[in-house]
C-alpha cells in the first residue's frame, strides 16, 4: 500500500506516465517487476488511472491527455478546425504523430480518438494552445488548411470561409514550400 501512495503523489500532477518511469521511480525499492503490472492493473481495477496506450497511463480524467503518449504530436484537421473556433461541431480528438504507430481509431477512457502518422518532413506548423487546463500543440490554421489535402479529406465548406479569412498568406506560402508539389498544386485551387 506504501507504494501506491508513493506512486499516487509522483504521478498524479502528470499528463502521463509510462511503465518504465515507474520502473524508474521505485527501481530503488527492488521490486519484483512483476509488482509493477500488479499494481497498475490494482489502479486501473479502481479507476484511479486509465490506460491510453501500450505502456501509456494516466491518473487525469481529461481525454486531452492522450496525445502526449504519441509525442511528438499535435492535434490537427477537424480537432483543430474546433480548438480553434472555426466550426461549431463536436469532433474526436485527431492526434497527428510522425511516429510509427498504428493509424486509426482507439477507444481512450470512453472515447473514439484518432491517430494519424504524417510523415517527419511535414511534422510543422503548431503551436501551443491552452486548452482544458493544458498547454497542447494545435496545428495553425495554414497548416490545418494543408493537412486537409495531405490526408485527402473534404473540408467542411463553413470551415474553409473562415479558414480563407484568417490565413495568413505569407505563412501558408512558407509552408507550402516545404511540401510536395501535389500539395502545392491542390492548395492553389483553393485561392
Amino acid at each position: 500500500m506504501n507504494y501506491v501512495n508513493q506512486v499516487r503523489e509522483h504521478f498524479k500532477e502528470r499528463q502521463i506516465f509510462s511503465v518504465a518511469d515507474l520502473k524508474a521511480f521505485l527501481g530503488k525499492a527492488k521490486i519484483n517487476k512483476n509488482y509493477f503490472y500488479l499494481l497498475l492493473h490494482n489502479l486501473m481495477k479502481k479507476k484511479e488511472i486509465h490506460r491510453i496506450t501500450k505502456g501509456f497511463y494516466t491518473f487525469q480524467e481529461d481525454i486531452t491527455v492522450a496525445g502526449f503518449a504519441f509525442s511528438p504530436f499535435y492535434y490537427g484537421l477537424q480537432e483543430a478546425l474546433s480548438i480553434r473556433n472555426l466550426w461549431e461541431q463536436e469532433t474526436n480528438p485527431i492526434i497527428i504523430t510522425p511516429r510509427k504507430v498504428r493509424s486509426g481509431v482507439r477507444e481512450i477512457m470512453d472515447a473514439n480518438v484518432i491517430v494519424r502518422r504524417i510523415d517527419r518532413r511535414m511534422f510543422f506548423g503548431f503551436e501551443f494552445i491552452k486548452y482544458s487546463n493544458y498547454w497542447i500543440p494545435v496545428s495553425g490554421i495554414e497548416k490545418t488548411f494543408i493537412d486537409f489535402i495531405y490526408f485527402k479529406e473534404q473540408l467542411p465548406e463553413n470551415a474553409l470561409k473562415e479558414m480563407k479569412k484568417r490565413i495568413k498568406k505569407k505563412v501558408l506560402i512558407k509552408y507550402l514550400k516545404k511540401c510536395p508539389p501535389y500539395i502545392r498544386k491542390q492548395a492553389k485551387k483553393y485561392f
